[in-house]
């Protein structure tokens, strides 16, 4: 006679690993399902754009023959659904077209003016985290007092200067005035082309090659677009987090803790802050995404060849495949920063398993 216990104890429960797969599945299907709906987006926004992209490309003083042949090259003849699964193959395949205004393949420029805007983006971001997460926690710890003013006075200015007023005022003052720092550009032009582009990132680069001329170069003109975005970056996260903090530090249990005798910086950081990180893993997110779409007038400011500045100057130039293929990369972004973040809510937060 068989032993139930012994049956039971043997059986293996398949039942998590079926809650994994689902999940991985559905993630994978909601990846797909955005990515579908970006280039959707994308190839609609090129072709209700009031311009004509095969005169863009062969000029309007092109001959009838050229027009014709032109505009049956690139499709423009077959039905919309058609177009755009030709559109979406392409893109599959790492193919955007060539751009009018550089003569080059868009992918090839993407490579080159990405990376600047996600080396400015990222040092702003990490900035942010650094000096805004412990402004915002002390501001809350100490409310009503003065470090608490001067952290929402800094948030509120973060919020309300303009970015161009303040980038002119700081290359005036530091670059013209002070000449404390590199002016507009990303290198000085004596040091364009001395570094072979592995990452893009010129201080990745400089640094793996050993051209520490070149880094620190490249470190002197970063400063102050950087310090411009980053000052956005730590007012948007000091006051997030400064909100999140009071918000925790008024619940039963903070109180129970301390109560108990635990030590301030534990009932703080431990208890109450721990709390907040899965909020604060959204701020930083959403803040980092912005910076990487919305850095185009300290782009415009500081002459930073970035992606933002990329698609503008494509934009006033009819240059539909490069303003599609740019603005796909950082649709892209937006959903790649996502999962990260849901990555990071599970590892930070138990509950999210």
């Amino acid at each position: 006679m068989t032993d139930n216990s012994t049956v039971q104890s043997t059986t293996v429960d398949f039942q998590p690993y079926v809650n994994v797969a689902r999940k991985i599945g559905g993630g994978i299907v909601m990846l797909l399902l955005t990515f579908i709906g970006l280039t959707a987006i994308t190839f609609i926004i090129g072709r209700i754009m009031p311009n004509d992209p095969v005169v863009a490309i062969v000029g309007d003083r092109a001959s009838k023959e050229v027009y014709e042949a032109m505009y049956l090259q690139l499709g423009l003849d077959k039905p919309i659904w058609q177009q755009y699964l030709i559109f979406l193959n392409s893109i599959l395949h790492g193919d955007f077209g060539n751009s009018v205004m550089t003569t080059r393949p868009v992918i090839e420029d993407i490579k080159r003016f990405f990376p600047a805007t996600l080396e400015l983006a990222t040092i702003a971001t990490i900035v942010g985290i650094i000096i805004g997460i412990p402004a915002g926690v002390l501001a809350a710890v100490r409310q009503g007092k003065l470090i608490d003013h001067i952290v929402r006075v800094v948030g509120l200015l973060g919020h309300s200067i303009p970015v161009f007023w303040l980038g002119m005022v700081a290359l005036l003052i530091f670059y013209a005035k002070l000449d404390w720092v590199a002016g507009p550009g990303r290198l000085d032009f004596f040091y364009d082309g001395l570094v072979e582009p592995i990452t893009g990132v010129i201080l990745i680069d400089s640094a793996i090659e050993g051209e520490w001329d070149v880094f620190w170069n490249a470190v002197s003109h970063i400063i102050l677009p950087a310090s411009m975005l980053a000052i956005y970056s730590l007012a948007y996260i000091a006051r997030m987090t400064r909100s999140f903090m009071l918000d925790q530090l008024n619940q039963e249990y903070v109180l129970t803790a301390r109560v108990k005798g635990l030590n301030e910086g534990a009932v703080i950081w431990h208890h109450a802050f721990r709390n907040v990180l899965v909020q604060l893993i959204t701020i930083i997110g959403l803040t980092y995404a912005s910076l990487l779409e919305g850095s185009v007038l300290t782009e415009t400011v500081f002459a930073w060849p970035g992606i933002g500045q990329y698609i503008t100057n494509s934009l006033f130039n009819a240059d539909m495949n490069a303003v599609i293929g740019g603005t796909l990369v950082v649709g892209l972004s937006f959903v790649f920063i996502n999962m990260l973040s849901d990555i990071l809510y599970r590892i930070v937060d138990p509950r999210a398993k």
